[in-house]
């Protein structure tokens, strides 16, 4: 199944799956629609309702009509400051798959939304090197090779990272930050081999473990709504140097 965030909810994105036999998980605004808002208003935790083209769309070379109607299944989440948000599901089946069971499946998204933090501020992958396709490429490239090597490194400790909590009150993981920042200095003896390898990747892997950070579950940050909508990019100010 694939998970989405705001933003992608449409009734041709979802006939494009339902026609590949493809199941989803959408998050939608409250105020989506008026069977949206009925059901947010509704006692309902999970409701199977049908849905239909815009009506006041023209449909033009489609494999449907404004009357074909998908069957989708409405989740509604109460997050701990009271907020609703709504998920929009294939998943009819409700003994199968649970309502209780969509929170958790969709903050599985949240590993790519912290891979693109990554990518973008913490490995400026928009800060290219040069203008041409290949200058880009290989920009990019580079980039996504430092990911895979810091990524290959962190997954080899997680056995002594578990050690490593078990002393501790709280849990701790690699602070990425640092972690790419002590690559970016001997990425060049990894590739030239101007040092033996082990020694440079058991040296990385002290210093990944020696530093790390803690895991403080259930932190909330409070939303800023409408934040992102000026058209002048926001200034986001850091509490860390960049890593490259």
């Amino acid at each position: 199944m694939i998970i989405y965030d705001r933003g992608y909810v449409g009734y041709d994105f979802q006939y494009e799956h339902f026609k590949k036999n493809v199941d989803y998980l959408i998050r939608t605004s409250i105020t989506h629609s008026f069977l949206i808002k009925d059901f947010v208003e509704s006692k309902k935790q999970s409701a199977i309702v049908d849905v239909f083209p815009n009506q006041k769309h023209a449909i033009v070379d489609k494999e449907y009509t404004k009357s074909t109607s998908l069957k989708v299944r409405l989740i509604k989440i109460v997050l701990p400051t009271g907020e609703i948000e709504v998920l929009i599901t294939s998943l009819l089946d409700s003994q199968t798959f649970p309502a209780s069971m969509f929170k958790e499946l969709y903050f599985l998204r949240w590993g790519i939304e912290t891979f693109y933090d990554e990518l973008k501020n913490k490995l400026k992958l928009e800060y290219f090197t040069g203008y041409s396709k290949a200058s880009i490429e290989q920009d990019f490239f580079c980039t996504i090779f430092i990911s895979n090597l810091q990524s290959t490194i962190v997954n080899d400790l997680q056995e002594e990272l578990k050690l490593k909590n078990k002393s501790s009150k709280l849990n701790y993981k690699i602070n990425t930050n640092l972690s790419y920042g002590f690559l970016k200095n001997r990425i060049l003896e990894l590739l030239f081999k101007e040092a033996p390898l082990e020694e440079v990747f058991k040296e990385l892997e002290k210093l990944f473990l020696k530093n790390t950070i803690p895991i403080r579950l259930n932190r909330i940050n409070k939303r800023e709504v409408g934040k992102y909508h000026n058209r002048k990019r926001p200034l986001v100010l850091k509490n860390q140097k960049d890593a490259i």
